[in-house]
């Protein structure tokens, strides 16, 4: 590369592209690479648009409260429940609000596949989506055995490893026990 190709022209004075020029870029290159996932988790600027479902089966829930991201919550929802994707936006302005990265992750009961992915529309802000995968009676079994199949089934991880669980959107004050 010859100096005069590395050179831009600025007015009628020609400037070299410098070591500093080349680095300042790769630093703001790489500072949206990092923080563009975290801005959408928060719904700041970027949204992240849900393209594939992960089955969720008898298994899944303990894996997720042994290793899975902290703090997250879990909205359970039907494709035919009419309230589940309000709660779904006050659970997500409330994170918003917090201004913390939060997984939030909706868990389709009733579809798989595309058809998850299709009803990702109504959860827009959700960082992941579930489907369960197998027998649905057994799976909630393995979420909550006290579960009366009432959606929306909002389980909230706490950073600390805490499990809350509501049916709907979570009262105020859980919301602030859950992200202080």
């Amino acid at each position: 590369m010859t100096s005069s190709s590395r050179q831009q022209r600025s007015g009628d004075r020609k400037q070299p592209v410098g070591r500093r020029g080349i680095l300042a870029a790769s630093a703001a290159l790489a500072l949206t690479a990092w923080t563009g996932p975290l801005m959408a988790q928060t719904g700041r600027k970027l949204r992240v648009t849900i393209n594939s479902v992960v089955p969720f089966d008898e298994t899944t829930w303990a894996r997720l409260v042994d290793k899975g991201p902290r703090p997250a919550a879990y909205i359970f929802t039907t494709t035919f429940c009419p309230n589940c994707p309000d709660a779904f936006e006050k659970l997500r302005t409330f994170v918003m609000d917090a201004h913390r990265p939060v997984e939030l992750v909706v868990v389709l009961m009733d579809v798989e596949g595309v058809k998850a992915v299709e009803h990702a529309r109504h959860y827009v802000g959700a960082t992941r989506l579930y489907a369960f995968h197998g027998f649905e009676p057994a799976i909630r079994q393995s979420v909550d055995p006290k579960w009366p199949n009432v959606t929306p089934y909002v389980v909230l991880l706490g950073r600390d490893g805490s499990v809350q669980r509501s049916i709907g959107v979570p009262e105020p004050a859980m919301l602030k026990q859950w992200l202080p």
